[in-house]
């Protein structure tokens, strides 16, 4: 069955996203720094049990970046919309999500009508938790504050705004920076920040949905302890490990992935 790619209009914000498959709706929603593309293999192996919806998040694939620095939010303010735009008269959907989809995940299934409309939730390397930081983080985290003290002398505006950008040109912070934040500007960069400094760990206890946590065994975005910190503090999960399986635990191990996926949708 082939793809077929459609966009929905939030707030004169294009949202590109790709239908797949037939039954009920399983929307599919990917991690930071990837688009719908690296979800689409398994929506193909999951065409034949569900509609899956694909989703390119704003500033990613070929939804252009928003307008303004988002914060989780946001993003969960435009997938609540678009859920309910799309699917507001059919069944309950499902969620399969990655990563930064997490995040989003967590925030949907605490807020109200659109909680309720969403049933079965499959969580792989989801972020959100709360990260146990080394001591070289905080070395890093206070020499780049160490770094740009002096610059805050200066006026703000212009002169101030160049001397930050010439500084974050060198070497010596590039290699403070995390490879994400390195690799962004402008709006997506504020949209990073905005993003990683929010912890979702006291939403836990809020949600009541079956959620399956489908975790590679050497994920080292999403470390394990964050898996098991979140199955503690949700009232209904499981989580399952992959062994072998890192981040990316659907492209890993594919058919394990699909294997656990398929019984948790249809069981």
């Amino acid at each position: 069955m082939d793809e077929k790619t459609n966009t929905f209009d939030y707030n004169g914000l294009k949202i590109a996203y790709k239908t797949v498959g037939q039954g009920k709706p399983l929307v599919i929603l990917h991690g930071w720094g990837t688009s719908s593309r690296v979800m689409a293999p398994l929506a193909r192996q999951l065409q034949e049990i569900r509609s899956c919806c694909l989703v390119d998040l704003p500033g990613f694939g070929d939804t252009a970046e928003p307008p303004r620095a988002w914060g989780i939010d946001d993003y969960t303010d435009m997938v609540e919309s678009m859920i309910q735009s799309l699917f507001g008269s059919e069944e309950k959907v499902d969620l399969l999500v990655h990563s930064f989809g997490g995040r989003i995940t967590l925030k949907l299934l605490t807020r109200g009508a659109i909680a309720e409309k969403v049933d079965k939730v499959l969580i792989t390397g989801g972020a959100g938790m709360r990260p146990s930081r080394s001591f070289s983080f905080y070395l890093r985290k206070y020499l780049a504050k160490t770094l740009k003290a002096p610059l805050f002398l200066l006026p703000s505006g212009s002169l101030r705004d160049k001397a930050l950008n010439r500084l974050r040109q060198t070497s010596l912070w590039k290699k403070l920076g995390s490879s994400d934040y390195s690799k962004l500007s402008g709006v997506m960069r504020g949209t990073f920040v905005k993003s990683v400094t929010e912890h979702l760990d006291p939403l836990l206890p809020d949600i009541n949905h079956e959620i399956l946590l489908l975790w590679g065994e050497t994920d080292e975005a999403t470390p394990l302890y964050q898996a098991k910190r979140m199955e503690s503090g949700l009232k209904n999960s499981a989580l399952v490990v992959i062994d072998g399986a890192g981040h990316y635990a659907f492209l890993d191990k594919p058919k394990r992935f699909l294997s656990i996926t398929k019984a948790f949708l249809t069981g």
